[in-house]
Parts: C-alpha cells; sequence; structure tokens
C-alpha cells in the first residue's frame, strides 16, 4: 500500500554519521605506462592518473579460479582500460548498509558508492555526506554529460531538493514486467470471452472452477489467485495503490481500496480462489498450480531479464501439452483501466562521497563505466573470447559454459553501466532463439504483453515507480509502517470471515486507525512534497518516454 518503507525504520532509527567528516582534497600522482587489455585497447600513455576506492557488492559468486570480487579479470580490465586507479571495497550485499555504516564511522568511507536502495542514498543526502556533481560531471565526464542531454529524465531522477545532481543512474531499458495470463484453451472449451470488466473476469473464474475446464472429472481447478503478484493484479485492475493524485492533489485513495478488496472477497467467497492464499506468502502455491494446468488465470513477470518466464512456459507446456495461454489487459472499472509496474528505465546506482580525496578522479571512473563501449564489455565480454557478432544481429556466445563460469559475476560491477546502449539487443526479445518452437511461441507473447500494458492509454495507476518514491523522515517511516501493517491487516481479515466481518467495517477500523495512527500527518507531508516536486520528479509519464525512444 505505500512505498517500502518497513525495513528502513530501523535503518533510519540507528544510522548516525558523523558531521565532523571534512571533505578531502588532493591530486592522483601516479602515471600511467602504456598498456593493452586483451580486447586490444591502449589506455592513455603520459597522463596523469588519480586514485579512487569504490564500493562493490560480494555476493560470493566469483568461482575460486577467476580470483576474488575485488581482484578478477574485470576489475583487472576496467584498471588497465579505464582512466583511474581504483581500488574496490567489497560489500556484503545481504547487509550492505550495517557495512556502510561502519565505515563511516570509522572515516574510511569508498569515494564512490555503489549502493542499490534508494532509502539509504537519500539519508546520506539528507545528512550532507555526498558531493554535487554538476560541475564535475561538466568538466570531466563527457559519456554521462551526454547521457543526461539526451535523457533529461536520468537528470530528474538523480537531483534532489536543493536543485543540484547528487545521483548518478543507468539506463536499463524499459518494459511491462507482469501479465495477467488466462489459459486461452480454456476460454475456447467453454465458450467464453476475454474478460472486459471485473464482472468478466468474475464469470471466467466461476467458471474455470466449477465446469472442469481440464476435463479429468474432478473438481480441481480454481479461476484465479489472490496470492503475491496475483493479488497484486487485481489491486492495480482498480488503481489500489494507495497514494494517487486526485483532481491535482496527492491523496490517499480510500474508494479504490474498497472496491478491489470487495472483488477480492467476493472471489474468495464464492470458492473460485484457493482459500489458503494467506499462508502462500511468496506465491509459489499459486504458481504450482499454474505450472499444474490447475489454475485458469494468473499473474506472472514476463520479462526473461527479472523471471524465468520461458521456463515456466515451458514446464507448463511439458506437464499440459494442449496448454494455452495469452496475456489479458486489465479490466476496467470505475476507475479507469490500468496496467501493471515496469522495469525502472533510469536506475539510479551510485553517490560519490563529500570527503571524496581525488573527485576528478572518482568521476572520470564513473565515467568510463557510463561509456557504451564499457557496456557492451560488461554485457557481453570481449569479443572473440566470450561472443562473436552474429551476421545482422546480436552478440552470440562463443562457449555458453565458459561465459557462465566468467561472466557469472560481473552485474555487481557493472551497476553504472547502461544496458541500453548497445540498442535493440538489450530487449528481452534478444535472449531467444526463434528458430526454436517454444521460444518462437514465447516471443510470440511477449509482443502481445507488451502491446496490452506498454501504452499510456492504460497507465500504470502509481504516481511512480518505489524507487522514485520521496523518502518519508524517520518518524513518519514508522508512522507509515505501523498503519500499513494494521490496516492491511484489516482488509485481510475481511476477506477472509464472510459475513463475520465486512469490507465496510474493515474500511471504518482502517480509518480510524488512521486517524489515530497520524495518517493526517502523512497527507500534509505528501501533498507538499507533491506540490514542490511534481514538475521536476521522475514520475510515472517519464517511463512512456523512454517506451517511445
Amino acid at each position: 500500500m505505500f512505498s517500502r518503507s518497513q525495513k528502513w525504520v530501523s535503518v533510519l532509527a540507528v544510522t548516525a554519521l558523523s558531521s565532523s567528516l571534512l571533505v578531502g582534497c588532493g591530486d592522483g600522482d601516479g602515471k600511467t605506462e602504456q598498456k593493452k587489455s586483451d580486447n586490444g585497447k591502449t589506455a592513455a600513455q603520459g597522463e596523469a592518473r588519480g586514485a579512487a576506492t569504490v564500493s562493490l557488492y560480494d555476493r560470493g559468486r566469483v568461482p575460486a579460479e577467476e580470483g576474488t570480487m575485488d581482484k578478477n579479470r574485470w576489475t583487472d580490465w576496467v584498471n588497465t582500460n579505464g582512466p583511474t586507479n581504483v581500488k574496490y571495497v567489497l560489500i556484503p550485499r545481504t547487509d550492505s548498509i550495517t557495512k556502510f555504516n561502519t565505515l563511516f564511522a570509522s572515516g574510511d568511507v569508498p569515494d564512490v558508492i555503489n549502493e542499490y536502495e534508494p532509502q539509504y542514498r537519500d539519508l546520506l543526502y539528507q545528512q550532507k555526506q555526498l558531493l554535487p556533481l554538476d560541475d564535475l560531471i561538466d568538466k570531466y565526464a563527457p559519456n554521462y554529460k551526454q547521457l543526461l542531454a539526451q535523457y533529461p529524465q536520468l537528470k530528474k531522477a538523480g537531483t534532489k531538493p536543493d536543485g543540484k545532481l547528487y545521483e548518478i543512474g543507468r539506463l536499463q531499458g524499459t518494459m511491462s514486467m507482469y501479465s495477467l495470463i488466462i489459459r486461452a484453451d480454456w476460454l475456447k472449451k467453454l465458450n467464453l470471452q476475454m474478460p472486459q470488466t471485473p464482472e468478466d473476469l468474475f464469470k471466467i473464474a466461476k467458471a474455470f472452477t466449477e465446469q472442469d475446464p481440464d476435463g479429468d472429472g474432478k473438481k480441481n481447478t480454481y479461476g484465479i489467485s489472490l496470492a503475491s503478484d496475483s493479488g497484486m493484479g487485481i489491486s492495480k485492475m482498480y488503481g489500489d495503490v494507495g497514494w494517487v493524485v486526485k483532481d491535482g492533489k496527492f491523496v490517499y485513495d480510500w474508494d479504490r481500496a474498497k472496491a478491489s478488496n470487495e472483488f477480492k472477497k467476493r472471489l474468495f467467497d464464492e470458492g473460485v480462489v484457493d482459500k489458503d492464499y494467506l499462508t502462500d506468502k511468496n506465491g509459489e502455491k499459486a504458481k504450482q498450480d499454474w505450472l499444474s494446468g490447475k489454475l485458469g488465470m494468473y499473474v506472472m513477470q514476463h520479462s526473461q531479464q527479472l523471471n524465468p518466464g520461458l521456463n515456466n512456459y515451458q514446464t507448463l507446456k511439458k506437464n499440459v501439452p494442449s496448454a494455452e495461454i495469452l496475456p489479458v489487459p486489465l479490466p476496467k472499472t470505475q476507475f479507469g483501466q490500468f496496467s501493471m509496474n515496469f522495469l525502472n528505465p533510469a536506475q539510479m546506482t551510485t553517490v560519490v562521497y563529500r570527503g571524496a580525496k581525488d573527485p576528478v578522479a572518482a568521476i572520470k571512473y564513473i565515467d568510463f563505466m557510463a561509456s557504451k563501449e564499457t557496456a557492451k564489455v560488461m554485457k557481453y565480454g570481449l569479443e572473440g573470447s566470450h561472443w562473436k557478432q552474429e551476421p545482422n544481429g546480436c552478440p552470440i556466445p562463443v562457449d555458453m559454459e565458459r561465459n557462465k563460469k566468467e561472466l557469472v559475476y560481473v552485474p555487481d560491477l557493472a551497476m553504472q553501466t547502461s544496458p541500453d546502449l548497445v540498442g535493440a539487443c538489450n530487449k528481452t526479445e534478444s535472449s531467444f532463439d526463434p528458430k526454436m518452437p517454444d521460444h518462437q511461441a514465447y516471443l510470440t507473447f511477449i509482443k502481445q504483453a507488451r502491446e496490452a500494458y506498454e501504452t499510456p492509454e492504460r497507465p500504470m495507476p502509481d504516481l511512480t515507480l518505489s524507487e522514485h518514491m520521496p523518502t518519508l523522515p524517520a518518524d513518519l517511516a514508522k508512522i507509515n509502517t505501523d498503519l500499513t501493517q494494521q490496516i492491511s491487516g484489516f482488509w485481510a481479515k475481511s476477506i477472509v470471515s464472510g459475513s463475520a466481518y465486512t469490507i465496510d467495517k474493515a474500511l471504518s477500523d482502517a480509518k480510524a486507525v488512521w486517524e489515530k495512527g497520524g495518517g493526517k500527518q502523512l497527507e500534509d507531508w505528501y501533498a507538499k512534497w507533491y506540490v514542490d516536486n511534481k514538475d521536476k520528479a521522475f514520475l510515472t509519464q517519464d517511463i512512456y518516454k523512454f517506451l517511445n525512444k
């Protein structure tokens, strides 16, 4: 219901960075000799090279024969070909915030901080631990400067409330991430049409549950699921995402929440969903029902980059060879017609510590990582060794098994690179082989999913992606978390309790908790933020500008 704040209450409460840390100064005095990397590029000769420390996630993925996360073929490649002498500071991905806090407390902070969590980067900004980068980029970062000019949304996303640019991002490309998928063969068998309205969806779910669509003579199918992503899909159908823009104001919408939960309760009461859905926390039971051919509609991540959608399709076809699937645009409700989440096209990843000893060296490193050439190496490896150019096509692996070993750990090193710079070959579709029948079938599905969900006529109902939502102050973050837990509990109780606890009672209890628990403070804060930032923040409409490009 709210932006990802729960996990950050404790972080905001315990993080204390020293305000006495001063901005350092210094110039790199190392000289480079002429060097060649194993792809033939020559580094600059005789130029002064600065030095920088750079944080780097360590997930324990580096094979022993490849070295360590901070010393391997790719860190060597960066140091050989880049303009800066880089020393990497390893950060455990599972507990990165604790490690960063320890480094700040000891005064041993990396010059370049790579951290995916936007709340932590914003906390560093609030505590004045970050260096504004506008002038440095203008003078020393031609690659990133060009990206900012070509994609002004990237500048929007990296600019803080004081109007200065602090965050470096990468262009990932974008696509819709989720589809509501329906068993098209079941529709045909039962002589049903694709759903256009929630009422249509309900009738189809009921038929899929009661009319033996798999033909095994047993009542062992469900129409749809309420667990995990499928429950999210129904919420999105009603635009029930908590905070929405209404009449030019950013408000919390109770009407949408009531409507979506009324529909979920109706599905539950009519027995067309698995009644144990609340215990299916990660949606694994619903997934298995779908893959085994016992579920008629299911919300799934269809992007191959984010989720093995092809693997799921292959498993379904193996289990049920006659299965046919189609993506369904979310039916239109009284609130409009919407789509689900998108891959973040402008993901912020990187900031520079205000005490960096050589800010110029730091920004030159960042700029090198932001180049198209580096992006290609980080994505595919080295030409000849890891890939070859397919005629009129994308790079293809020379040795897949070698690539699995030598490229598996590269993504964390590549946090600042923009894979979308490689062009059409970065699209999900490029990872499939159309010569293989199952790949071709899934390519058709992806095309249909894009048509269903990638149009501003059916927009994502959220103000923006969660990574671009503003970070609440610590006291409001706790209020937000507490209210989220309580109100979500009321809705869940009403869905499964029949007439004993109605939707109207849940709404009444939720509003009472909201009023007593500080909801008005959240309303005031978000309302002011929206007025102050609606014209300069990265919002949902910016996603569609990337799609158009």
